[in-house]
């Protein structure tokens, strides 16, 4: 017999099946790595290196109306979207970005985010051939630049 027959037709206990569920992603997968995230941010920030990094990738971040620092936010993103979100909510705090770097970052940190996580847990499951890994990869980092470049124009 399945959990699905224990479970009322009624819509509350639906919905509060689901909110809990939910909630244990929240705590359990999402909430690790937005800390994660933070600490790294404010660590980088502490250390200097969040200022070196700055200067070497302000011309590429430029093209994009960001500082630098921004590309903090997409390597981490790169790694996993909810650290990413914590990365650039660290940065915001600091001043470092602000609404419209946000607004110009938001698309990309979900197009190309956790994409090394996806590696394995996607594309290695489904036995696709990791020659066509590369091109997967770079396809999504292309919407995510595709994207920056159209939300710099509307922001």
């Amino acid at each position: 017999m399945s959990n699905q027959a224990n479970v009322s037709g009624n819509p509350f206990d639906i919905f509060v099946v689901g909110a809990r569920k939910g909630f244990n992603i929240a705590i359990n997968n999402l909430m690790p790595n937005v800390l994660m995230a933070y600490v790294i941010a404010e660590m980088l920030n502490l250390l200097g290196v969040m200022q070196i990094i700055g200067k070497i990738c302000a011309p590429l971040m430029g093209l994009f109306g960001l500082p630098g620092e921004a590309i903090t936010v997409l390597l981490t993103a790169w790694l996993s979207s909810s650290a990413g979100t914590g990365v650039a909510v660290s940065l915001l705090t600091k001043g470092t970005l602000d609404i419209t770097a946000i607004t110009i970052l938001a698309p990309a940190i979900f197009l190309m985010g956790s994409q090394l996580q996806y590696m394995g847990r996607l594309l290695g499951v489904a036995d696709v051939p990791k020659k066509y890994w590369p091109l997967l990869m770079g396809v999504s980092i292309l919407n995510a630049v595709i994207a920056m470049l159209v939300m710099r124009v509307i922001a």
